[in-house]
């Protein structure tokens, strides 16, 4: 064979061995966002479930004392996250902000009451709990009423369940189809080169022979694909980072670098495995059909 020759025979299996690569770290970014979407879960929704407050209105006639010394008191109930003391001065600016600059005109002195904000821990915001919330802290002295957002914290409650099961399901659907989609592309990459499995069998290699460069070969495929996959993840987070700074700071660090550490994982035991499988099916194939 030419030089020529040799060097298209080259330029193709780089371009082949590129292209898979290439299909196969996509396909493992995928599985990666899936992978901290789902270990990151539960602390983003107990995130918002504990920044959606309850208002404890008082009475008019009791005092700034009476009402910090009931915020220390319901601070350390056990459902209770935390409990933020809102003057008259702030709960007016809340209100202007609401209802415009001129709403306490109508008023000769200002008509709101001094409050509290009770934020409730994760594992407490459902209904049936909010409801036993309710009565200790309605049955507070001083205690007028406690204001919340009864539909979004049903709407919440009702459907957490219902989209934490459509999640699972669609994160398992899709982690089957990607792991199909690379064993397939692995597949087809051996097939490519079956006429070269045909030859070393003609000449009486033993199958350990055989197997060993194509394994060594889907190792590195599978090693490079997932360091392209975690370099892929690895600047999204970082520009989402930037961008949205807020939810970053309640997500564990120690999640992501073990989902980076199993995509790796992944895609080098996939390959592997794919490889193993499939040249373990040529080398036993009987020679004429090497050609179909």
């Amino acid at each position: 064979m030419d030089k020529k020759g040799k060097k298209i025979i080259i330029r193709r299996l780089i371009q082949s061995y590129l292209s898979s690569v290439i299909s196969i770290s996509l396909v493992l970014t995928l599985v990666g966002f899936l992978g901290i979407l789902a270990v990151n879960a539960k602390i983003v929704t107990d995130y918002l479930k504990e920044n959606i407050k309850l208002s404890v209105m008082m009475n008019d006639d009791v005092s700034s004392r009476e009402a910090k010394s009931l915020q220390s008191e319901i601070e350390k109930m056990r459902f209770v996250k935390k409990a933020e003391f809102i003057s008259k001065e702030q709960g007016a600016a809340e209100m202007k902000e609401l209802l415009g600059e001129d709403f306490l005109e109508v008023f000769e002195s200002n008509p709101i009451p001094y409050s509290i904000d009770v934020f409730l821990r994760a594992d407490w915001f459902a209904a049936d709990s909010i409801g036993v919330v309710k009565r200790e802290l309605s049955g507070r002295p001083g205690v007028k009423e406690l204001v919340y957002q009864e539909s979004l914290v049903d709407a919440i409650s009702g459907n957490m369940k219902k989209a934490g099961l459509i999640f699972v399901s669609v994160i398992s659907l899709l982690t089957f189809v990607s792991l199909v989609l690379i064993n397939n592309t692995v597949r087809l990459n051996i097939f490519a080169r079956k006429e070269t499995i045909r030859t070393m069998k003609m000449v009486g290699a033993k199958r350990s022979y055989i197997r060993a460069p194509f394994i060594l070969r889907g190792f590195y495929q599978g090693l490079a694909a997932g360091i392209v996959s975690d370099l892929i993840l690895a600047s999204v987070l970082f520009y989402a980072k930037n961008e949205y700074s807020q939810l970053f700071s309640i997500v564990q660090s120690e999640y992501i670098i073990f989902v980076l550490v199993a995509i790796l994982l992944l895609g080098i035991s996939i390959c592997v495995i794919s490889t193993y499988s499939v040249i373990n099916k040529l080398i036993s194939a009987p020679a004429e059909d090497l050609y179909f």
